[in-house]
């Protein structure tokens, strides 16, 4: 699976832009608030239909325009895809392969996969249970059509409940709709849960491998699943917190509280870890993420490196970079220095200035 080609129009500080990319590595460089990672975030927004950074479809369009374009070309298996994301200010994005519109984000499973590494990444294990909740989403959602479905629901129930928590005061005939939004959690709740502690195991032996490699054989890591509640459990949680939630307004059961445990050497790396050792689980963990892609789809995932090599000391450089060169990678980066002195070559490079070709 590769990139054959990225072209956007009025996206972020880009007013026009077309890269033919390589299937191999491809280095865009420049000075910082140039658009590099702009250009990333196109390519991720184009494979997946969201922002790596969570970002609003209207501020994602060029400031004065009302809309955005992207158009992306895409082989995978010897088929070529066309996909075409347009963003508009006022209305929903539209998203289409090969000239049919798409309706759900699900179908592009089959066509792209992508893995997104920039250097906030590196703060997953420091970091709240949100970062890591959001990192469990997105390995497990780009793997798994249904667990994207679920989540998506859960996520709608959620909002929902929350706003008849905070009219239930005003409207207490409204109350009996808990009962309705309550059971729709615990439906999606449940699955949520399941997969999440199925996908942990999963993770872990891999995720083990890969640490001792990056430590020496000194750590052996441990990943713990820490669910909000157990699911045989939820509904009965959910029903015995429905007073403190109508009281605080919140929803306070559920998989949207997770959390997962990173020990090495049975140290919990989260409150004890060195600056470190929490950056070198977090490496673990997305070079994980690399290699259970690999395995689910049964090819190689394109690869977003956005500014990680200046985070990382020499010999993680040596380490992700040698991890990379099976893989088709997008590597942003203010100088061609630690390619150089890793003597790594890059099949294609990109100057990138105020958003064009330098």
């Amino acid at each position: 699976m590769y990139v054959k080609s990225i072209e956007l129009d009025q996206f972020r500080n880009v007013e026009h832009l077309t890269l033919s990319l390589d299937p191999g590595i491809n280095i865009l460089y420049g000075q910082n608030a140039q658009g590099k990672t702009n250009i990333l975030e196109a390519v991720y927004l184009a494979g997946t239909t969201r922002s790596h950074r969570g970002a609003k479809d209207k501020d994602m369009i060029r400031l004065g325009m009302e809309e955005s374009h992207i158009r992306m070309e895409m082989v995978r298996r010897d088929n070529d895809y066309r996909i075409d994301m347009h963003l508009r200010r006022s209305r929903k994005k539209g998203a289409a392969i090969d000239g049919v519109p798409v309706r759900k984000a699900s179908e592009l499973f089959g066509i792209a996969s992508m893995v997104f590494f920039s250097p906030e990444d590196l703060n997953i294990i420091k970091n709240g249970p949100a970062e890591r909740r959001r990192f469990l989403d997105s390995v497990i959602s780009g793997v798994d059509r249904i667990y994207l479905s679920d989540l998506t629901q859960y996520h709608r129930c959620l909002q929902q409940r929350g706003k008849l928590l905070r009219e239930a005061n005003f409207h207490e005939g409204r109350l009996p709709e808990l009962d309705v939004w309550d059971e729709q959690l615990a439906v999606y709740g449940m699955r949520i849960i399941k997969k999440r502690r199925s996908f942990l195991r999963e993770l872990e032996p891999e995720a083990a491998g890969i640490h001792r490699e990056l430590t020496g054989q000194k750590e052996a890591l441990r990943l713990i699943y820490e669910p909000n509640t157990d699911e045989m459990l939820f509904r009965d949680r959910q029903f015995a917190a429905r007073g403190a939630d109508l009281k605080q307004k919140i929803t306070s059961v559920g998989p949207h509280r997770d959390d997962f445990a990173i020990l090495a050497n049975n140290m919990d790396l989260r409150t004890f870890g060195s600056q470190g050792q929490q950056r070198t689980a977090a490496l673990t963990l997305k070079l994980s993420e690399i290699s259970i892609i690999e395995k689910e789809i049964s090819d190689q995932p394109v690869l977003l490196l956005d500014d990680v090599l200046s985070e990382l000391d020499s010999d993680r450089q040596k380490l992700l970079l040698g991890c990379i060169r099976r893989t088709q990678t997008l590597i942003t980066c203010t100088g061609l220095d630690e390619f150089v002195q890793n003597c790594f070559e890059a099949d294609k490079t990109f100057h990138i200035v105020q958003g064009g070709l330098a």
